[in-house]
């Protein structure tokens, strides 16, 4: 009888989406060697990136697929690729056949759906199948926000959800593009890399240190609108530490399009002189952008719309979210006192306080252990909800037991 089989595809153009599954597959490498396990990646940076993830007897129990384009399709890929994910899609189509034989690919995106479709189209044709519409998918989404994005359409074609908490099953189910029997609780596995670790000191001094995170969406982020004059007011004010870590895709090109919401934005450089601030750190594509090193150091939060605000919350501190784009007031601060009322566009903006200028929240900065204070428990409730704990064990362990059952559920 075959061994059933599992491939975790590794298939974006950077990194950061590694650290949210290569610890299932490092787990079923070490608990479960009836499953034939291997690790598609893009390119070698990619594999570079997964391996630190990983003991040297992971790294030789796991079969390795590499997914890499040819280098004239790589720079004939180019430009479409600054439009939409060209290079990936390239990647998945070249490699279609090969990736057919898995009983089973669990991705953090849903690029790869494409395949499903098109073997299904060509099974219903009785082409290059004889029949069979190919393998499962298993969705492990690369974080736990609350925007539209956790719930789009297209995640209907996902057979099973690896999720982080009761939040998202009740997101997926609400939206109707999942099902409850589709969906598997197994906390948040980013966090299983926290475990030992120790926050690091970026400055030589004890001052307060900020983090500020941008997402890279020309329509959602907050860096085209006020990313350069944040900076300009932390470099003004050296009572206050800044690390700049915006995400990892917002300098990987110029010009950005969000296909989603039809408008496309070139990027702001940061300017020269923040640079020579001794109390800013900017780090626009190294690792720690995905690691959590900077969240796990940081005081407080500056944000808009990444999911990272979790990966922050993993101890309850002060946050706030700059609001570029919704149609509300949002939750801002009058006085000396906090207005609740208003409901604000997205469930984990209400882990502090939202506000739309810059001169609202700086004026706010200097309270920011009295404001982090009022949201603490509404921090913890959402967290709660958002990243399941009530297992002990690592949720990496946890999601490859829920795999293994899936694959085999008469043999675990």
């Amino acid at each position: 009888m075959k061994s059933p089989s599992a491939l975790f595809l590794f298939n974006h153009d950077a990194a950061h989406q590694v650290a949210h599954s290569i610890g299932l597959a490092a787990a079923l490498a070490d608990n479960y060697g009836g499953i034939e396990t291997t690790i598609a990646y893009a390119n070698q940076a990619i594999r570079t990136e997964i391996e630190t993830h990983l003991t040297p007897g992971q790294i030789a129990a796991l079969k390795w697929l590499d997914l890499s384009l040819p280098k004239w399709a790589h720079i004939l890929l180019a430009p479409l690729n600054r439009i939409f994910p060209a290079r990936r899609l390239g990647r998945l189509i070249g490699n279609a056949k090969t990736l057919r034989h898995f009983d089973i690919i669990v991705s953090t995106e849903r690029t790869c759906l494409m395949l499903k479709r098109r073997w299904k189209k060509q099974a219903g044709k009785g082409r290059a199948g004889k029949g069979k519409s190919g393998p499962q998918f298993a969705y492990i989404p690369h974080g736990s926000g609350d925007r539209n994005v956790a719930v789009h359409p297209a995640l209907k074609d996902f057979d099973l959800c690896l999720v982080s908490g009761q939040k998202v099953v009740d997101q997926l189910v609400d939206a109707g593009v999942t099902s409850p029997e589709k969906c598997r609780i197994i906390g948040y596995p980013k966090f299983d890399i926290l475990r030992g670790r120790t926050a690091e000191k970026f400055f030589a001094n004890d001052n307060p240190v900020f983090l500020y995170n941008p997402h890279f969406d020309p329509y959602l982020s907050s860096w085209y609108d006020h990313g350069p004059a944040l900076l300009r007011y932390f470099a003004a004010h050296p009572e206050f530490n800044l690390i700049c870590a915006p995400h990892v895709m917002l300098f990987f090109k110029k010009l950005h399009v969000s296909a989603e919401y039809k408008i496309s934005r070139t990027r702001p450089e940061i300017p020269a002189e923040i640079y020579d601030a001794p109390n800013i750190l900017v780090d626009t594509d190294s690792p720690r952008l995905f690691d959590m090193s900077y969240t796990l150091a940081a005081d407080a939060y500056i944000g808009d719309i990444s999911s990272q605000i979790y990966e922050f919350l993993y101890r309850p501190r002060p946050i706030f979210i700059i609001d570029t784009h919704s149609e509300n007031d949002g939750v801002d601060m009058a006085g000396d006192s906090i207005d609740d009322t208003a409901e604000p566009a997205y469930e984990f903006w209400k882990n502090g306080p939202v506000v739309r200028d810059l001169t609202t929240l700086t004026n706010m900065l200097p309270q920011w252990q009295e404001i982090g204070a009022h949201y603490k428990k509404e921090q913890i409730r959402l967290m709660s909800y958002t990243a399941d704990s009530s297992d002990p064990r690592p949720a990496s362990q946890r999601g490859a037991e829920a795999l293994a059952n899936w694959l085999s559920p008469q043999s675990h």
